[in-house]
């Protein structure tokens, strides 16, 4: 225990300086080596030994991650380096790089003020690489690169060193572009592109633990051709001892990673739309660790014995147990049980911990993830953006009827673990519906529920989640009350696509200042004369208040939009959610005892109305879809391709790169169901591939009708359309 009790110490000392402390996240696409990676990390810092790391994989510590060797939460732990006489405190998150699991990267930019993106050599930049890297310059989070697996490029495809540094300079250019293309509206990050000279770039092997820079190779005076000398005699101990991969990244970190006194200033007003002139803002800035507690909530984890875990990114203040704090969003305090910090994938408790640092603490029972956990009351945190919604669902039921209320509750533990989920109960038919990012992350989530809980449960075929939305303008389209004393009078027309992504990101949401709200949504095309109207913003939907003076309309409002919002939940065609409309409220006719315009009266009205505009606006069903990468041997690429066009797919491309073809296009989510059994057998295994999640579009008329059948059949609906939908 003696090393690990003076590890904590070393710890807690260094945590009250944040000059020293480097909080960063390990990003990249699907196996190209981040778990691996960090534990080589680890092991270079003392914390596991040093003949397991990569093999033990240390940060996958759920079975499920063990059995499909990947990661699947993302996984926090710190460590002590020292550089330049200097030891720095280095808190380090590993994230997961399948695309199922890309709400765990988002959450884990917001903690950190770094990320280090991993590339595999062989595969280049891929499109989750892409992803990743969006996700942190979106946070502020600056990157670095490490070029991976080059021990590959050596031995397998036996590169000489002018073909080898062609490749490796291709890598960083393909990073850098991304890097250019993603920065050049912000006005706050000068020029953040990575290169070998300035140090910012690492290559090595995570796998045989070797590693260099441009720095390393100047402190050890090893060069390419002495690693490909020893990579070709197998003299792989030797190049870990020369020049070990865990120095060369750690020195990295301390060297080009903000540390929380430079990052916070610039990622504050990123991440914070509160009064920047308060005394809490300027508390923040200089991660003053006397101001007031500032918490952001980035993970909630289960300890079996500490119960609930909530981590996340102290910005001020100190953490200590038996503080009494509240939690964005809900009413009342929680009280801090205890405060630790990771070692390692282990949770220490200290007795406090100060701004700049990640914390773990026990006790925030109304915290979930992405919660603004403070002192005093205070503007939360932006809700942290999760670029993808959910696109396939999957019903879950308890084999055996006692275990029902376990199976609620745990339902509801994973709807806060992970936000990226959505849970749906109903009691009264006992069948539960999780929706989420594509089939493996439902299918994990599942045997989580099984392994975990020890709940046996049956679930049904996966089932794709659809949206409606209106294709063109409507006519003014009246809605009565049942006691025909109140009317409404609405249109809705289709928002154009800028305007749509711009609420999605939360660049424009009822939270915020009218001002700002309404540049962002005129920046977005939105008139002027509409934008100063907004009433109301509902997922993607806009409400706008074109009434003039009209008695007690303002105390009804709450119940129109009660209405509106019980419509666009449930469009007209199969109860989907509606997206993208703009509804326009031009007049109302109101009964002046207010007995006679309740809710009884108020909501059918309005629901009715948005109904009938939208069929008059020739709602259509939108279904998502997916886009696909496949990189194949060049015989099987007909093999492949014919994948996507049997899915109703659309190949958009395909070339060569290095020995493999890849072919790219996209499908709809209902297709790509079980595509991973059918790509296997078309291709005798030879195939890579991945989707991403593309947004949703209109169906084809011709499947319209058939699909919409379907889903109210599902739903338990009356099959037949009402008159007005004759259009498809």
């Amino acid at each position: 225990m003696g090393r690990r009790k003076k590890i904590v110490q070393e710890c807690e000392s260094l945590m009250h300086d944040p000059e020293n402390i480097r909080n960063i996240a390990i990003a990249a696409h699907v196996d190209h080596g981040k778990t691996t990676l960090t534990d080589n990390l680890l092991a270079g810092a003392g914390m596991i030994s040093d003949d397991t790391a990569g093999q033990q994989l240390a940060m996958d510590t759920e079975e499920d991650e063990q059995e499909r060797g990947i990661t699947i939460d993302a996984a926090n732990v710190s460590m002590t380096h020292e550089y330049e006489d200097t030891n720095h405190l280095i808190n380090l998150i590993d994230t997961p790089g399948h695309v199922d699991f890309g709400g765990d990267v988002t959450r884990a930019m917001r903690a950190v003020d770094g990320a280090l993106v991993v590339v595999d050599a062989v595969e280049g930049a891929m499109p989750q690489t892409e992803t990743v890297l969006r996700q942190a310059l979106r946070e502020g989070v600056k990157p670095t690169l490490f070029i991976n697996k080059v021990d590959r490029l050596i031995s397998e495809l036996q590169e000489g060193p002018e073909e080898m540094q062609k490749r490796l300079l291709s890598v960083i250019s393909d990073v850098n572009d991304l890097i250019r293309g993603m920065t050049e509206e912000m006005d706050d990050i000068d020029d953040w592109t990575v290169s070998v000279e300035e140090g910012t770039v690492g290559f090595g092997s995570a796998l045989y633990k070797w590693g260099v820079s441009m720095p390393s190779m100047q402190r050890t005076g090893m060069d390419f051709g002495d690693i490909m000398e020893l990579e070709r005699a197998d003299k792989r101990q030797e190049l870990h001892e020369r020049t070990p991969l865990s120095n060369v990244v750690l020195d990295m970190v301390c060297e080009h990673f903000p540390n929380p006194n430079a990052a916070q200033p610039m990622r504050i007003p990123r991440i914070w739309r509160g009064d920047d002139t308060s005394e809490l803002a300027e508390q923040m800035r200089l991660v003053d660790e006397d101001g007031e507690v500032v918490l952001m909530v980035t993970d909630i984890g289960i300890d079996p014995h500490a119960g609930e875990i909530a981590a996340g990114r102290v910005f001020s203040g100190t953490l200590e147990k038996g503080q009494e704090l509240y939690v964005s969003g809900t009413a009342g305090k929680n009280r801090i049980q205890s405060v630790g910090i990771y070692m390692g994938g282990e949770r220490e408790e200290v007795e406090e911990v100060p701004a700049g640092n990640i914390a773990a603490v026990t006790g925030l029972k109304d915290a979930i993830a992405g919660s603004t956990v403070s002192s005093v009351e205070m503007t939360p945190f932006e809700s942290i953006e999760h670029i993808s919604e959910p696109v396939i669902t999957k019903s879950v039921e308890a084999q055996n009827m006692d275990d029902l209320p376990k199976l609620i509750k745990t339902l509801q533990q994973v709807a806060k673990e992970d936000p990226t989920i959505q849970v749906e109960i109903n009691e009264d038919t006992g069948e539960h519906l999780i929706s989420g990012q594509g089939e493996l992350h439902l299918e994990v989530i599942g045997q989580r529920i099984e392994r975990n809980q020890g709940i046996p449960i049956n679930t049904g075929e996966p089932i794709v989640v659809y949206r409606e939305a209106p294709q063109q303008e409507s006519r003014e389209v009246e809605g009565i009350s049942p006691n025909r004393h109140n009317r409404f009078y609405i249109s809705v027309h289709p928002l154009a696509e800028d305007i749509v992504e711009t609420i999605k990101m939360g660049e424009a949401s009822m939270d915020m200042p009218e001002l700002e709200r309404r540049e962002a949504l005129q920046e977005a095309g939105l008139d002027k004369d509409t934008s100063q109207n907004v009433e109301h913003i509902h997922g993607t939907n806009i409400l706008i208040d074109d009434t003039k003076g009209i008695q007690h309309l303002n105390e009804t409002m709450e119940l129109v939009i009660e209405g509106l919002e019980e419509a666009l939940d449930e469009g007209p065609l199969a109860k989907e959610p509606v997206q993208g409309s703009l509804l326009r409220l031009h007049d109302a006719r109101l009964h002046e005892d207010a007995i006679h315009r309740g809710p009884a009266q108020v909501i059918p009205a309005v629901r009715n109305a948005v109904h009938n505009a939208l069929i008059d606006a020739r709602i259509k069903l939108l279904e998502p879809i997916q886009q696909v990468r496949i990189d194949v041997p060049n015989d099987h690429m007909g093999a492949a391709s014919g994948e996507i066009q049997g899915r109703r797919g659309r190949v958009d491309d395909m070339y060569q790169e290095g020995d493999l073809m890849v072919v790219e296009g996209i499908a709809p989510v209902d297709e790509m169901i079980g595509f991973s059994s059918d790509i296997r057998s078309a291709t005798e295994g030879r195939a890579s591939w991945n989707t991403e999640n593309a947004g949703f579009q209109v169906m084809a008329d011709n499947l319209q009708p058939e699909k919409i059948t379907e889903i109210r059949e599902r739903k338990g609906m009356k099959l037949e359309l009402p008159e007005a939908i004759d259009y498809f």
